[in-house]
């Protein structure tokens, strides 16, 4: 039996293997040796010529070679691997003698940020924080806020509709009448109710099919008109500075009996008039009242016992308003030309440009 083609090719791989020195060329030299068609492969084939005697003898020494081989290009494989890292490594080395990068901190949205505002306010009156639903009921969105159903001022809130009972909320006044139905008809309620809320209306500066709300209400034992306009009164001057005044302008909500709408003196021209105020030096910028009767006892509450106010208000004017935004759209389009106007300053602060 000759096994001298055996030795050859372990020859022949040994001298080829040493002029690699990449991993292409070594899977190709892999699979020219070990591959299905390889040449230690077709040692193998060669076992049918031979005699039983002489078969284990060629397959152990065919096996040999196949090992070493095997073991070689996995040695080789090593070094390859080992030099391609150090390679990257010099590659990527970091002076750490060089300044750091400086990281620009982003600043809360003109819109989040005037939200906040009215939050941390009232929360530092004793106000509780009330969420609800989006997708709300008829009942609540509408019936138990005194809007039966076909009643003329839904007119005011044309809605976008699920089914007959179900919808987008138009107002955030449903978180209101959900508190006082959980609340079994016991007080005191002191809520503030913020969030998105929808109504059919063409977009335009002033206009959008969504924007924010946000709502208060109190109800107790002597509550009076006069606490509701303290009350606004307060944040009014916490809102746009101390020197503002407000005043109160009858006006008609379901919900509401007496209703009022309230204006504030103008910021810009101190009551003087101007374009901001249309002339008038004031501005409103909101709608409140004494919660109506029927609001009270259809959330299981005794209209002789207790009594509340509620306020409604857009922090999107507000906000408007604050920062001499124009267009109502600016804080839906995501535009960073926009939102980089309202940027931190260092000191935590921030700073921002009319528009």
């Amino acid at each position: 039996m000759d096994t001298s083609g055996i030795s050859e090719i372990q020859k022949t791989f040994d001298k080829a293997i040493e002029s690699i020195d990449d991993k292409k060329s070594l899977q190709d030299l892999k699979v020219e040796y070990l591959g299905k068609k390889g040449k230690v492969t077709g040692l193998m084939k060669e076992m049918k010529n031979l005699s039983n005697e002489d078969k284990p003898l060629y397959g152990a020494k065919v096996n040999e070679v196949r090992s070493h081989i095997t073991e070689v290009i996995e040695e080789k494989e090593a070094v390859l691997a080992s030099a391609a890292l150090e390679a990257q490594l010099k590659e990527e080395t970091i002076d750490v003698s060089l300044p750091g990068r400086t990281f620009k901190l982003g600043s809360p949205h003109p819109l989040s940020r005037t939200i906040e505002d009215i939050e941390d306010f009232f929360i530092g009156l004793g106000y509780e924080i009330a969420e609800g639903y989006e997708v709300e009921t008829d009942y609540f969105n509408f019936e138990a806020l005194n809007l039966p159903k076909s009643h003329p001022a839904r007119d005011m809130q044309d809605s976008f509709y699920f089914s007959e009972d179900i919808l987008l909320r138009t107002h955030t006044s449903p978180v209101q009448a959900r508190t006082m139905q959980a609340r079994k008809g016991a007080g005191p309620v002191k809520i503030i109710c913020p969030g998105k809320v929808y109504r059919r209306d063409s977009d335009d500066a002033t206009h959008s099919h969504q924007f924010t709300q946000i709502e208060g209400l109190v109800v107790d034992r002597n509550i009076h008109m006069s606490d509701l306009k303290g009350t606004l009164e307060l944040f009014a001057k916490e809102m746009f500075g101390a020197e503002r005044e407000i005043r109160l302008r009858p006006s008609y909500f379901p919900f509401t009996e007496p209703s009022v709408e309230v204006d504030i003196s103008c910021f810009k021209c101190k009551g003087a008039g101007c374009n901001v105020c249309k002339g008038s030096g004031w501005i409103e910028i909101l709608g409140a009242g004494m919660v109506h009767p029927n609001v009270l006892e259809m959330a299981g509450f005794d209209p002789d016992e207790y009594s509340g106010f509620a306020f409604g208000m857009g922090p999107d004017r507000i906000a408007m308003l604050k920062y001499g935004i124009e267009d109502i759209r600016h804080f839906y389009t995501n535009d960073l030309r926009f939102i980089k106007q309202f940027t931190a300053t260092e000191d935590g602060g921030n700073q921002s440009e009319s528009i």
